[in-house]
């Protein structure tokens, strides 16, 4: 008999934790490349010569990375940290195109850039925005096990005690027990009783 049973696991959640270490080797190269002064600034060198980062960038991918590895371990957390890349990468986006001029006002402008986004960077996030939305609505994985049925129990009966064949006396055994009976000897006093009765009868 064949049943369909959930897997150990999914699909999610390996898609979160490669996300994750990805997340955190990006922010060890980072730091490699920018060292940790000029925290928010925007002199550092290109990250592979596309992606403008910082220290501040680097600490963003280490977050990411951090939380990405640890929200992998179940289904549902690792559906959650899908939801958070979407939503955060996709608000990042948005800044970025503001940005780099793509909108005709950037409401946030006196924020500046403490990020040293780009137009690769808006690419990058743009692609990670779409891979944490997979992440959130990739299927389950089911897996399919050949089960044994279950054997039905006959429900149990006492056995009826066999009933024992009732002797009824013959009438000669009958018989033998009142003579025994009568032969039984007396009282005492009894024997005194007849006695008198005897004498009163002779007189």
């Amino acid at each position: 008999m064949a049943e369909s049973v959930r897997a150990r696991v999914q699909p999610t959640q390996v898609l979160a934790g490669l996300v994750g270490l990805a997340f955190l080797a990006l922010g060890i190269i980072g730091f490699a490349h920018t060292g940790v002064n000029d925290f928010a600034g925007q002199g550092h060198a290109m990250l592979w010569g596309v992606f403008a980062i910082n220290p501040l960038h680097n600490i963003v991918h280490l977050l990411f990375g951090l939380v990405g590895v640890l929200l992998a371990l179940t289904s549902v957390t690792a559906r959650l940290y899908g939801w958070v890349l979407f939503a955060g990468y996709g608000l990042v986006l948005i800044w970025g195109l503001m940005l780099v001029g793509l909108t005709s006002t950037n409401p946030v402008s006196e924020l500046g850039n403490p990020l040293n986004l780009n137009v690769a960077d808006n690419w990058l996030h743009l692609g990670i925005a779409v891979l944490g939305l997979v992440i959130a609505i990739v299927p389950l994985r089911r897996r399919v096990v050949e089960t044994e049925p279950r054997p039905v129990q006959e429900p149990s009966t006492d056995p009826v005690p066999a009933q024992q064949p009732q002797t009824v006396a013959s009438t000669d055994e009958r018989t033998a027990d009142d003579q025994r009976t009568t032969d039984e000897p007396k009282p005492r006093g009894l024997h005194r009783l007849s006695r008198l009765r005897n004498r009163s009868t002779a007189h």
